[in-house]
């Protein structure tokens, strides 16, 4: 197994998050702005807490989703590189009477992570401060620790600037952190079950078939724009399709939008997939019809290749 890989299942690796969109909202209507914007609770958190959420179109597609942090006078979004320009385009376009002005510091500032079950132990060990409570978001001599994760294991995302960015990178590798790779991400987070934005979940879908509703929509909030499909879908109470864990039999992992197959119709789509070195198998995720998730129908890719739904 690569160093990397099991460093992050087992102990503590370091990753580079290359052209996350870091966006800085300021202005008095910040708070105001964001919470009509996006589908999570963002007028109640006070200075130093955050939340995940999406943001969504009148259809309610997702049109980007962020990380959203509250600090005393700003609330800075971190979001993926594919919504980078296309989320503050965005916001912007809503921006009329209101006190609020969006700076990207994407090219200032970088993102790095620590993950892994001992990520604590490291990060304690090299001085860095740990926010405790998820999405908590601290200060320290490089700039911000927040309590996010990528992979899905223990994990503290740090926003450092450009100019510290390497620096920092080489300090932590030299104190024995060992740097894993963006396809040991891949590996450990399709494990974990974690999806990613631009890759499993884009405009294409709503927030319900993603199944991360628990996480990043706060039903009793009040307005935000796509709002009216989500209640309505909450109504009804179920959705065709879900984005769900899969294992592939197979010696390749297919490639994105590969099809699901119950014999001779297709009933999903692979979104993301990799060789599993420690299940000895590929793991996916992928969307299927939600009937199906319950078992008893036999799957394949559309190569053949039997496809089963994996245990949460």
């Amino acid at each position: 197994m690569k160093p990397g890989y099991t460093a992050l299942r087992e102990s503590a690796a370091v990753l580079a998050l290359p052209g996350r969109g870091i966006i800085i909202a300021t202005g008095e209507d910040r708070a105001r702005l964001l919470h009509a914007m996006s589908t999570n609770h963002v007028k109640q958190l006070e200075c130093g807490q955050g939340c995940y959420a999406f943001f969504l179109n009148d259809k309610g597609r997702i049109l980007a989703d962020a990380n959203i942090f509250a600090l005393e006078t700003q609330i800075l979004l971190d979001t993926e590189p594919e919504t980078r320009d296309s989320l503050r385009q965005h916001l912007d376009k809503f921006i009329i009477a209101d006190d609020v002005t969006l700076e990207d510091i994407s090219e200032t500032y970088r993102c790095l992570t620590i993950e892994g079950p001992k990520a604590a132990d490291v990060m304690t060990a090299q001085g860095i401060p740990i926010p405790l409570d998820k999405y908590g978001l601290i200060p320290w001599e490089f700039g911000l620790v927040a309590n996010v994760s990528a992979s899905g294991q223990a994990g503290w995302r740090l926003f450092v600037p450009a100019e510290d960015y390497e620096t920092l990178f080489l300090r932590l590798i030299q104190a024995g952190i060992t740097p894993a790779t963006p396809v040991d991400l891949l590996a450990v987070r399709l494990e974990n079950g974690i999806p990613r934005y631009g890759s499993d979940i884009t405009a294409d879908y709503i927030p319900h078939e993603t199944q991360r509703v628990a996480e990043a929509i706060h039903f009793s909030k009040g307005c935000y724009l796509g709002q009216e499909i989500v209640e309505r879908v909450r109504s009804r109470g179920n959705v065709n399709r879900l984005l769900t864990k899969l294992h592939i039999d197979a010696d390749e992992a297919p490639e994105p939008q590969t099809k699901i197959m119950a014999g001779e119709k297709e009933v999903g789509v692979i979104t993301s997939a990799v060789l599993s070195p420690a299940l000895k198998c590929v793991i996916a995720l992928g969307y299927v019809r939600a009937e199906l998730l319950r078992g008893g129908t036999e799957l394949t890719t559309a190569a053949g290749h039997p496809v089963r739904i994996a245990e949460s």
